[in-house]
């Protein structure tokens, strides 16, 4: 990971939060790396194949870690398909 271990920890802290919710319903998410402002994430078990996951991504995860680092520009998923 290229960005500092600050960055990361609050990331982490972030999905933290949300990882009882997605366990509930199958699923979990980790960090994969932070380049350039842009968190990329690997979603696992449910959120892999869950039609929502997007959404959770965008209206969960980013907005998340956005209140607790603003310099973060987005939220990607490395393996669901973009519609940005």
């Amino acid at each position: 990971m290229t960005e500092n271990k600050e960055l990361i920890e609050k990331v982490n802290n972030a999905i933290e939060q949300l990882r009882p919710f997605l366990n509930a319903d199958g699923g979990d998410m980790e960090l994969v790396e932070i380049v350039d402002g842009v968190v990329k994430v690997r979603l696992m078990g449910a959120c892999s194949e869950c039609s929502m996951s997007l959404m959770t991504l965008k209206a969960g995860l980013e907005e998340a870690i956005k209140l607790v680092a603003p310099e973060i520009k987005a939220v990607e998923a490395i393996n669901i398909p973009s519609f940005a």
